[in-house]
Parts: structure tokens; C-alpha cells; sequence
């Protein structure tokens, strides 16, 4: 429905920039024809009555700040002026709407402009090159760019995306709560039954693959409500299923067609926040990530011990919420990627105008979208292989991931077995890595204070342009980084009836507040270091994570079975424990390790 809505008002704001372009090219064009017809010079102020209606300029401007108004009216307006009479309205017009550039095409795009339209090309020669004008925003401040729309929708299109986080979320984890009913009506195993926990994960990682080249295709929009609607058709199936078999494969495919937040959400952040803004603003979509897995145990918990309802109520409650979600992302969620609102745009100049040489930057691309999906699924494999910075990261996530979902299993036995916790109550219990990721947002005033102290010192130094390189976004990461193995040997050295409950509870607090600081600083850092290849790059970090995840929801119980809680805990304690470094060597030596990638951006201060 927005997108609609703001596909009209494109419209709307196409044709009154055309009729204020159309106006003031048609007074340049007589101011150009009656000096040109009485031989006298063409002064800027002449050549554009609305500069000319200002009186008294010279005398408020020094001459130097005259020479510059002079030079800015003169690039302006002599497109025009040196435009032979001879060609069209249509091609002067296009060259002097505001926002427009004027760009000749390659004779390869030339012919498949002439394929596309269904022109055919009489000459046996090549088609000659074509003029196209590419239409871009009207000037930095036009309220069609979604940069500059309010906050209030800003944020509405921002919690939008958080809530499809949190729900896709909550239905990777909410299963394996009462994994223990669902295992006992299939007459299976429950490391059989938490396949479905890891499979849903699996399709996670391999569906992230796709999201990313097709929403740069279609747009945000369609890609979120078309894999939200196809993934609650799957968790509907998985509520059905009459076998084991049966509910693995929906599970898998709900995951696969899931994952759509994962990749995406980075980018609509982006089309919506600008770099200072994203402090802010990124944060609350990790939240909701995070909250999702976190949720799923809580309410899987009580209904699987409940005698009123199936486990089967696990996935109806999913599909309860995921269909109030997408109803309203339809009704309320706005298209925020830029090339598709500008094909919007060049739509309707083409309509207005009859003039077919209108056109977006995406639609005149060099690769075909099955070139670009071929790009997507193989470049994150060759970034992973040969990216240091993707390397790291990716391994980061996968072990913290790897906690994360073993705990879906090893919670039974950390607060189940230990303290004898109903179901409910072991699902209640995740509830404390949920309050620690809340004070992970407590750094956000700070760490924007020093981002905005740190970009005033870089633009004073190299110019107006100037930027935070990357590695400022990593004080997330070395703020929490340390307190994820803490917590580990905290809760697996004090895991005996003896000692309180509370001691592995506090310490959980610890270890959401930590994932969550490591979440942040490794999306944002993919995010500015590589820039137009981060969506390859965050793929790269998506497959890996929850690919490893997956299968490590299978050997979750196994483990803590054969070796307990307090081993089980120590060595994911110590495996964390080597990653910790890894936000602070990058910090020192990412810009060295940036300026050796191929794919890397070099940005410094």
C-alpha cells in the first residue's frame, strides 16, 4: 500500500518538476533567441529571469562571491544555450531538467535498449551509440529521496524491518522447546526431532544467497512480503505435517525463505540512515534479531508442557504473528531502495513526456539480473576464501551462533536438569540473555558522541567530504568481546545444585550483552568496508554462521550429554576466548588489511 502511495506521489512530484524545468527552459530558450536576434551579450542575470528578479545582488555580495554566482548561472544555463535550435524540445528538455545527466551508451547497450523496447534495426550495421537521459533525485534535499523523509517514517520503516527479524527469528528457535512432544508423536529420537530446529537454520544460510541480487532487481519491498507470505505457507505446512520427513522439509524451506531480513535489513537500513544516523538506528534491528531466538525457547517452553494445546501450537503462534507482520509491512512499509524509486521516477517522465530516452541507472546496467544472481552465489565463496576480514568475521558469528543455539539444547540441562526447571521455566530462563542485549544499547549515545567527535577531527584534517573509516565502528565489539567467554566460565564453573540459580542467570545477562556488541560491530564494519560488495559479504557471514549453527543444534545434545555442562561450557568458553582479539587487531591493522583486499574499500581518515 505505501509503496503504491509513494509510486503516485513520484508521479505527482515528476510532473511539477517537469512543468518548473519545462518554464524555465522555455524562458532561457526566447531570453536566448532575442539577445541572439539583437546581437547583445548574454548575461547569466539575462539568461535566467528568475536570477535577473533579484535586485541589489552586487551590493550584497563581494566579488568574489559574485565571480561564483556567475560561474554557477553560466554552467547552468549554457546547456542550453549551446544546444543547436535545430534539435527537439524533447532533447532540450532533457537537458536541462535538474537532476538529469546526460549519458551516450555503448553500442552494446544501444542493442539491447533496441531489444528491450521490440525496435528493430534495419541496417545490418551495429546500432549506432544512444543518448539516454539518467534521472537521479532533483538536488540533495528532494524529499523523494529517503534520506530525507521524516523521522517519524524513518523509524516506522526501521521497526518494520526489526519486526521481520524478530519473527523469522522466533521461528528458528520456538520448535525446539518442546522438542520432547514433537519427538514422541513422530516416534523418533530428539536428536532426530532437532533437525528441525537445524535444517530451518540450514535454509537460513543458503536462502540468503538469493534476497540480496533480487531485491536489487524488484526492490525491498516486493522481496519482503512475497518470502514473508511464501515462508508462513511453509511453517503452515510444518504445523501439519504428518511425518518426521514431511516436517523436515517444510522447515527447511520456511528457513530458506526466511532469510530474507538477513540480507536485506542491512541494506534497508542503509537507504534509510545515513553512516552517523546507522549508530542508532542499526542497533534497534540487532535487537530484534536477537530478541527473536530469544522469545522462540519462552513461548516454545510453555506450550510444550501445556496438556491444553499441541507442541503443534508452536508453529500456529508463528504463523498467528507472522501473518500481523506482514499485514503490516503491506499496509504501512515504503520502498526504500533508491535505484527502484528512481526507476519510479523515469516512469513517469516517460509518460509525461513521450520521450523514451528517460531512464534509471538500473535499468540501463551493464549485467543481466541472471548474471548478477551467478555474482551472488559465487562471490561470497570467493570473498570468504580470500578475504582475511571476511574470514574472521564469518568464524566470529559462527562461534557465537554456535552458543546460541546450542543453548536451545543445553539450557535443558544448565537450568532443566541442575535445578529442576519445568520446560516453562527453562524457556523463561532465556529471557536473561534478552535483558543483557538491552544493555549492549546503553553504548549508543557514547559511541555516537565519539563517532561525531572523531568525524569533525577527520573533515577539519582532510576536507568537508571526509569520513570514519571503518574500524570505528569495532568499539561495539571490543566493549562486549570479552564478556562472552567470561560469562561461559562463569555459568559452567558455577553450574551445581549447591550454588544458586541466580549466578548462571546473572551471568547470561553477561553473555547477550556481549553477542549482541559483536553482532553490531561486524555487520556495520562488512557494511563500510566493502560497501558495494558488502550484500556478497554479508551473505558470506550468514551462510557460514548459520550453516555451522545448524549442524551444531544436532550435536548440541550429544555433547552436553557425554560431556556435561561444566566441559561443554569450558570449551566454548576457550574457543571464544581466541576469538576475542579479533576487533582489536582490526581496529589497529585494518586499514593495512583493507588496502591488500581486491574488494575492500580504502577509506582513512
Amino acid at each position: 500500500m505505501q509503496s503504491y502511495l509513494a509510486y503516485k506521489r513520484f508521479g505527482k512530484h515528476a510532473r511539477a518538476q517537469y512543468e518548473r524545468d519545462e518554464k524555465r527552459a522555455e524562458a532561457i530558450e526566447r531570453g536566448n533567441a532575442e539577445n541572439a536576434g539583437s546581437g547583445q551579450d548574454q548575461s547569466p542575470d539575462s539568461r535566467d529571469p528568475e536570477r535577473a528578479e533579484q535586485p541589489g545582488r552586487s551590493d550584497e555580495k563581494d566579488d568574489r562571491d559574485k565571480e561564483e554566482e556567475e560561474e554557477e548561472g553560466m554552467e547552468r544555463n549554457n546547456t542550453l544555450a549551446t544546444i543547436h535550435t535545430s534539435q527537439s524540445f524533447g532533447t532540450r528538455m532533457g537537458h536541462a531538467m535538474t537532476g538529469i545527466e546526460v549519458r551516450e551508451l555503448s553500442k552494446e547497450m544501444t542493442r539491447r535498449r533496441t531489444r528491450a523496447s521490440g525496435r528493430t534495426n534495419t541496417s545490418d550495421k551495429a546500432p549506432e551509440r544512444e543518448k539516454v537521459f539518467v534521472v537521479g533525485y532533483e538536488s540533495e534535499s528532494d524529499i523523494l529521496n529517503p534520506h530525507n523523509w521524516s523521522y517519524g517514517t524513518r523509524i516506522l520503516a526501521t521497526i518494520m524491518i526489526a519486526w521481520i527479524g524478530f519473527i523469522v527469528g522466533f521461528a528458528s528457535s520456538v520448535d525446539s522447546a518442546a522438542l520432547t512432544q514433537a519427538a514422541e508423536e513422530f516416534g523418533v529420537s530428539e536428536v532426530t526431532e532437532s533437525l528441525a530446529t537445524g535444517l530451518f537454520l540450514v535454509g537460513f544460510g543458503f536462502g540468503a544467497l538469493f534476497a540480496g541480487p533480487i531485491s536489487e532487481t524488484v526492490g525491498r519491498n516486493p522481496v519482503y512480503i512475497v518470502t514473508l507470505a511464501v515462508y508462513m505457507i511453509w511453517i503452515m505446512a510444518s504445523a501439519l505435517a504428518p511425518n518426521i520427513g514431511a516436517q523436515l522439509v517444510f522447515r527447511f524451506l520456511a528457513g530458506f525463505f526466511g532469510s530474507t531480513p538477513l540480507t536485506c535489513a542491512g541494506g534497508s537500513i542503509s537507504d534509510l540512515w545515513d553512516p552517523m544516523e546507522r549508530v542508532f538506528a542499526f542497533p534497534v534491528f540487532a535487537n530484534a534479531a536477537f530478541m527473536g531466538p530469544i522469545f522462540g525457547p519462552v513461548v516454545g517452553g510453555f506450550v510444550g508442557q501445556s496438556s491444553l494445546v499441541s507442541w503443534r501450537w508452536c508453529e500456529w503462534i508463528t504463523l498467528i504473528i507472522s501473518g500481523a507482520i506482514l499485514i503490516m509491512v503491506i499496509l504501512f512499509q515504503p520502498e526504500t531502495f533508491a535505484p527502484i524509486l528512481l526507476k519510479w521516477k523515469a516512469t513517469h517522465l516517460r509518460k509525461i513526456t513521450g520521450d523514451n530516452r528517460y531512464v534509471a541507472e538500473v535499468e540501463i546496467r551493464a549485467d543481466p539480473f541472471w548474471k548478477r544472481l551467478l555474482h551472488a552465489l559465487y562471490r561470497p565463496f570467493i570473498l570468504t576464501a580470500r578475504e582475511p576480514i571476511v574470514i574472521l568475521f564469518a568464524l566470529y558469528l559462527t562461534v557465537v551462533y554456535i552458543i546460541l543455539f546450542t543453548f536451545l539444547d543445553g539450557y535443558t540441562y544448565i537450568f532443566g536438569r541442575t535445578y529442576g526447571f519445568s520446560e516453562g521455566i527453562t524457556g523463561l530462563s532465556f529471557l536473561g540473555i534478552g535483558i543483557g542485549l538491552c544493555f549492549a544499547s546503553l553504548w549508543v549515545p557514547l559511541i555516537h558522541h565519539w563517532a561525531k567527535r572523531d568525524l569533525a577531527i577527520a573533515r577539519e584534517k582532510y576536507g568537508p567530504n571526509a569520513r570514519n573509516p571503518p574500524e570505528k565502528r569495532l568499539w561495539f565489539a571490543m566493549l562486549g568481546a570479552p564478556a562472552v567467554p567470561i560469562s561461559l566460565f562463569w555459568m559452567g564453573w558455577t553450574n551445581y545444585k549447591s550454588v544458586s540459580y541466580w549466578n548462571a542467570l546473572v551471568a547470561s545477562v553477561l553473555f547477550g550483552y556481549g553477542i549482541l556488541c559483536i553482532f553490531i560491530s561486524s555487520y556495520q564494519y562488512i557494511i563500510d568496508s566493502y560497501e558495494m560488495y558488502a550484500a556478497s559479504a554479508l551473505a558470506s557471514l550468514t551462510l557460514i554462521r548459520y550453516v555451522a549453527a545448524g549442524g551444531m543444534v544436532e550435536v548440541g545434545i550429544p555433547f552436553y550429554e557425554n560431556l556435561g555442562v561444566h566441559w561443554t561450557l569450558t570449551i566454548l568458553g576457550i574457543i571464544s576466548t581466541l576469538m576475542v582479539p579479533v576487533p582489536y587487531a582490526f581496529y589497529r591493522y585494518g586499514p593495512k588489511i583493507r588496502s591488500w583486499s581486491k574488494y575492500a574499500a580504502n577509506v582513512d581518515e
